[in-house]
């Protein structure tokens, strides 16, 4: 294991699956998936987005947009509507149940968080937060 662990790389990437499983274990008795959270969470940060642009923002398959979008409408936490510039697309927005339910999570996601930075003192968090924040920045738009 000393070889993959001096592969920075391979680590971002395990402490991703940790995040997740630690994440979904928590959300689990309200039957959604990280996945979900994510797209409330980005809903969370405007007036709702089209699908596609939830597809590109979050790094989803646009097939896989559908899906979770049909998951939060049936629970009443986002919802589509006709885009106001283009009657032929669709806006998905959160609702206030959406809303709710993110304000639900907030201690649960602090948990998750805390478990996973566990080793490291609050000036290193904010020193690793500001790195990734730098690379996602970068990379992920």
């Amino acid at each position: 294991m000393r070889g993959l662990h001096a592969d920075t790389g391979y680590l971002l990437y395990r402490l991703g699956l940790r995040s997740g499983q630690l994440f979904n274990t928590s959300l689990q008795e309200s039957g959604l998936r990280l996945r979900h959270y994510a797209v409330l969470r980005f809903l969370a940060t405007g007036e709702g987005a089209l699908q596609r642009e939830l597809s590109t923002r979050l790094g989803y398959d646009p097939s896989a947009i559908v899906g979770l979008v049909d998951d939060l409408e049936k629970l009443g936490f986002a919802e589509r509507r006709p885009a106001p510039d283009d009657r032929r697309s669709r806006i998905v927005v959160l609702t206030e149940n959406g809303r709710a339910f993110l304000r639900g999570t907030e201690a649960a996601g602090l948990r998750v968080t805390n478990e996973l930075l566990a080793p490291l003192d609050q000036r290193e968090r904010d020193t690793l937060h500001a790195l990734l924040l730098r690379i996602a920045e970068d990379g992920l738009n």
